[in-house]
């Protein structure tokens, strides 16, 4: 079996989780965030008062930055650990 790269698998998580939350930042600048949220909360049968919060550029900049680190260090700690355990 071959080896998994820790340095790629951490970049496609990081991409992966950053498009995500990029996504996300998105629905919350146009105004959608909200509804999307409150449509799944009602699929689950959850009732909450929350209001999503105005969009802010810097805001989202960190979001989409700090998800996108996780991501990296999620994506090569689980490539680390895949190699370990198949040699």
């Amino acid at each position: 079996m071959e080896n998994i790269r820790p340095n790629r698998a951490g970049l496609v998580v990081a991409l992966l989780f950053g498009c995500l939350h990029f996504a996300w930042s998105l629905l919350v600048a146009f105004g959608w965030a909200q509804t999307i949220v409150d449509f799944i909360f009602w699929l689950h049968f959850i009732k909450l008062d929350y209001a999503i919060a105005e969009f802010n550029a810097g805001t989202a900049l960190l979001l989409v930055a700090v998800t996108a680190s996780i991501g990296y260090a999620v994506g090569w700690a689980f490539a680390v650990l895949w190699n370990t355990l198949h040699k």
